[in-house]
Order: C-alpha cells, then sequence, then structure tokens
C-alpha cells in the first residue's frame, strides 16, 4: 500500500536547496560545465546515452552533472526527457560495414583484412595511477593522425561465411517491436532481446556475460571482431524521393565466434552472439554479445543447463536499471499502514507463543 504524504512541502523544498549545494560543493573550486564532462568523461556519456536510448552527448553530459556522477539517476533523467520529443519517421539500419573505425581488433584473425586499428585502449596501460594527471594544464603528447581512406572495412565473420563456416543469420522481422514505445512482453524474438540488452545495465550484463564464461551457460567464444566508430545515420523522406544524410553516430559492434556441434539439420559450424552499443561502450558491447549467445539455446537446439544467462525472463526483466531502482528505492517512501499491520501481526503472533508457553508450563 502507497500512502500520500502532507505536510512535508517545506521539507522536501529544503532538501532539494541542499541537493542543489552538494551538487554544487566548494564554491572556490571551478564549477564543471557540460563541454568539460562531455570531453573528458566520455565513457560516462557513452554509457548513459546508451541506457538512456538517447545520441545526445550534451544532455547526457547534463544529466551526469545534475544526478552528480550518478550514472543510473542520469540515465532515468535522460529516458524521462526522451519521453517528452516526438518522433518523426525512423531512420534506415546503419551500415556498420561503412563504419569509419577508430578501434578494430580481433582475437580469431591475426593477418586481419584492413589491418587491426589499437585505437584509444586502456588494454595496454600499466594500471598505475597517473600523478601527471593531477598536474593540471598539462597538454598530453599529440596522437599520430590517422586517416580513413574512406572503404569499407568487411566484417571478419564474412570470411568464415564464405566457406559456410558459420551460421547464416536468420531474417529478422521487417518492422521490429520497439522496446522504447512498447512494455516488453513475451515471448521476446532475438531483436527485441537485443533492445534490451543494449540499454540495460553494464554491470548486470558483465556478471551474466561472467556467469557464461565460468560454466553457468557453456559459453567461451572468441572475440571474432570488435569495432567502434563513426556510422551515418540516413532517413528517407517522402516528399523529397530519397535519403538524407541526418548526422553520425558512434557505434561499438561485437561479434563473437561460438563453436556449435550441430543438430539434426544444422551440420557443425560456428555460431555467432551479438552486440551494439552507442558510444565507445566496448565492456557493454562483449558482455551483451556473450548474453545474446547464451539465450539463443533454444533456437539452436542445445540444452538448457538452468543457467540464469539461459533463462530470457530473468535476464530480460532484470536488466533494466531504471525499473530496478524504481522498485528497490520505492521501500525508502512512507510505508506506514503497511508496516503498522505487519508490527500488530507480529505482536499478535508473540502474545499466542507466550500464551501457549505458560498454558505448557503450568501443566
Amino acid at each position: 500500500m502507497y500512502v500520500a504524504v502532507k505536510g512535508g512541502e517545506r521539507a522536501i523544498d529544503n532538501a532539494h536547496a541542499w541537493l542543489a549545494e552538494e551538487r554544487r560543493g566548494d564554491p572556490s573550486v571551478a564549477e564543471l560545465s557540460i563541454a568539460q564532462i562531455r570531453e573528458q568523461l566520455t565513457l560516462a556519456v557513452n554509457r548513459v546515452m546508451a541506457e538512456g536510448s538517447l545520441y545526445d552527448p550534451d544532455l547526457a553530459a547534463l544529466a551526469i552533472k545534475q544526478a552528480r556522477g550518478d550514472l543510473i539517476e542520469a540515465v532515468f533523467l535522460i529516458r524521462a526527457y526522451r519521453t517528452t520529443l516526438p518522433r518523426f519517421g525512423a531512420s534506415h539500419p546503419v551500415d556498420t560495414a561503412a563504419m569509419a573505425c577508430d578501434r578494430r581488433i580481433s582475437a580469431t584473425f591475426k593477418d586481419l583484412p584492413g589491418g587491426q586499428i589499437l585505437g584509444p585502449t586502456f588494454d595496454y596501460t600499466h594500471r598505475l595511477l597517473d600523478f601527471a594527471l593531477a598536474a593540471e594544464g598539462l597538454a598530453p603528447d599529440a596522437a599520430p593522425e590517422a586517416e580513413a581512406d574512406g572503404t569499407p572495412v568487411p566484417h571478419v565473420t564474412g570470411f568464415l561465411a564464405r566457406e559456410d563456416l558459420i551460421q547464416p543469420e536468420p531474417d529478422g522481422p521487417a518492422t521490429p517491436r520497439d522496446l522504447t514505445r512498447e512494455p516488453l512482453d513475451f515471448p521476446a524474438d532475438r531483436p527485441l532481446r537485443l533492445q534490451a540488452l543494449t540499454r540495460g545495465d553494464e554491470g548486470f550484463v558483465l556478471s551474466l556475460a561472467y556467469s557464461t564464461q565460468r560454466g553457468y551457460g557453456k559459453n567461451h567464444p572468441f572475440v571474432g571482431e570488435l569495432r567502434i566508430g563513426t556510422v551515418p545515420v540516413e532517413m528517407e523522406i517522402p516528399e523529397l524521393g530519397f535519403s538524407i544524410e541526418l548526422g553520425e553516430v558512434v557505434l561499438t559492434e561485437c561479434e563473437t565466434v561460438n563453436q556449435f556441434t550441430g543438430s539434426k539439420t544444422e551440420p557443425p559450424q560456428f555460431t555467432r552472439g551479438y552486440g551494439l552499443v552507442f558510444g565507445q561502450t566496448e565492456r557493454k558491447a562483449i558482455s551483451m554479445a556473450l548474453v545474446d549467445r547464451a539465450l539463443r539455446w533454444e533456437e539452436l537446439g542445445e540444452d538448457n543447463s538452468g543457467a540464469p544467462a539461459q533463462d530470457v525472463e530473468f535476464v530480460l526483466y532484470h536488466a533494466d536499471n531504471v525499473q530496478a531502482t524504481g522498485f528497490l528505492e520505492h521501500i525508502k517512501l512512507p510505508h506506514y499502514v503497511d508496516f503498522q499491520s505487519e508490527l500488530e501481526l507480529i505482536r499478535r503472533l508473540r502474545a499466542e507463543a507466550m500464551a501457549t508457553t505458560r498454558q505448557e508450563a503450568a501443566e
């Protein structure tokens, strides 16, 4: 039971004022600008855009500032704002093979056609605190200029497909269900599952992915390819009769390659897991690909080991951090009537138990 709170407007106003003061911090310290957050906390901005389902670095940076760095709260703010935006149409599917890659690696093919691009990565850093960063104003060493030649970069899995060594992807629905406009329901096909995973909480999806690698889902793949870069977004304009480019977005795409022993109708070959996320969000994209593959056990005719990552309802119902936060944090709101009924019940049970004990002692 939820009860209305009356007479607390002044306390709530004061709490808001205190929150604003805490958000600002010491006035003698320069205030963070939206541009600073956008440019220097890029990975946090990318996560908020991905889980908020809205590609706008400035708005994501504003949400992070408003939320005092609480990324789940920032995601909540972005999703709430997103619901106020009108929708004028739908863009064409992006062509990730035409991505201008800042980073492109493969754990399966060393001599990758088009070359491996390490890009900006923590992979080869020593994970030691760099105290030079505390010396504000020092400019970093300039990175060498990388020029894209505009040539499409084929996906690694395409090379396996030429030899029929990887399962072809079945055609999905012409118009997939839209999780941002319709509530989640079951059965959930793969396009809907991928939508839920791409906006799911990174930590939760990461934990599920790790569980599959440890045996709870029999899923230990190779990273066929991980790529990060910019792709154009195009939309058909009916009045013009042709498509125009609306802008560009940065995406992280991951395809994993998993062994598949085959079935009565399918020969032994590789299968894939897939992840696609806004911004440079490679941990999330890899995790998403692992969980996507774990959820495909039924369509591939595999056994269900009972692992959490193989339970589509468990995964999708609990991946959404906004829904999880709302249900979790509502218990700190007033539940006075609920607790009073529980309190009376416990008192009555204790009284009955004590009466029984006294009666047994008297006998």
